[in-house]
């Protein structure tokens, strides 16, 4: 049992790991093609912020959220792979902000292409948060072992 969970870890993170590796390599000084593919989806995003909530979101270089994002997947899916669950609180902090950022399906009229292409990456993205809150609920529904003090045996004469 307890190689088939190190495995499922392993497996679960790869995704995470894989996208920080390649992300890392193409960074650059710019942010790579994930900055310059990040900044319009960033821009209406900011909008739809602003429009419905009334909140100003901060103007942010693109290099610098890359870079949190390579930091989120890459040290929380090594903390996961060892069974950690602030690794599982990092990789759902990446994908509670990179989500409706990078899959803005709600920008689109729903009979357009790109609208379910996102949605069906949006949904997907969904059930790796899901994994993630059932990895960390099952982690901190199984009791921990105790050590059970052993009564001290009594000498007979």
């Amino acid at each position: 049992m307890a190689f088939s969970s190190f495995l499922g870890r392993v497996l679960f993170a790869s995704l995470f790991i894989l996208s920080a590796y390649q992300e890392f390599s193409a960074y650059g000084v710019d942010g790579g093609p994930a900055a310059k593919a990040l900044r319009p989806k960033f821009d209406a995003f900011t909008h739809q912020v602003h429009s419905k909530v009334g909140f100003q979101l901060p103007d942010i270089d693109m290099k610098f959220l890359v870079a949190g994002a390579i930091a989120l997947k890459g040290i929380g899916g090594i903390l996961f792979i060892l069974g950690s669950s602030f690794g599982a609180f990092l990789l759902l902090l990446h994908q509670m902000i990179a989500t409706p950022i990078l899959y803005d399906f709600y920008n689109y009229d729903s009979e357009d292409k790109e609208f379910i292409q996102l949605f069906i990456k949006f949904t997907q993205n969904m059930a790796l948060f899901g994994a993630l809150l059932f990895f960390i609920g099952m982690k901190n529904s199984i009791p921990r072992r105790q050590h059970k003090k052993k009564a001290p045996k009594t000498k007979t004469y």
